[in-house]
């Protein structure tokens, strides 16, 4: 069954829906509910996800930055890589808390390698914001 679990017989309220509450909130002193199976996992798969993406972009990015922006050395080219291998190991440890600092950091990384290569700045900045609107997610989720 793919619908909401009903409480008792000629009840019409969810289940966890105290009477006269809002079926949005949950029951006073009980866990609150996002109606995922398994929030955690959820929010580990939106992180890993994410970082994936964050490095398959980076990579992808290195011929057409070189292409258009001209100058982009060798050292840029280094950090780029750095930052993609880390990114995918950072997406594969997403269990751990740290890894959420840790991928933090990295966004900070990718914006200080902007000092290389400005086109790594923008980048930076795009992925910052998702990476902050994955973190509001994860603390919306999760509380």
């Amino acid at each position: 069954m793919t619908g909401p679990v009903r409480g008792t017989a000629g009840d019409d309220r969810p289940e966890g829906t105290a009477a006269g509450g809002d079926p949005g909130r949950p029951p006073a002193g009980g866990p609150r509910r996002s109606g995922l199976r398994n929030p955690e996992r959820a929010v580990r798969g939106l992180g890993a996800g994410t970082l994936i993406l964050e490095a398959l972009v980076l990579v992808l990015a290195i011929q057409p930055i070189r292409m258009v922006g001209g100058d982009l050395g060798g050292a840029a080219i280094g950090a780029v890589l750095a930052l993609a291998v880390a990114a995918v190991l950072l997406a594969g440890m997403m269990r751990r808390p740290w890894a959420w600092h840790a991928g933090t950091v990295l966004q900070g990384l990718l914006m200080l390698a902007g000092l290389l290569h400005w086109s790594l700045l923008a980048l930076g900045v795009v992925f910052a914001l998702v990476w902050v609107y994955a973190l509001h997610v994860r603390r919306v989720i999760l509380g």
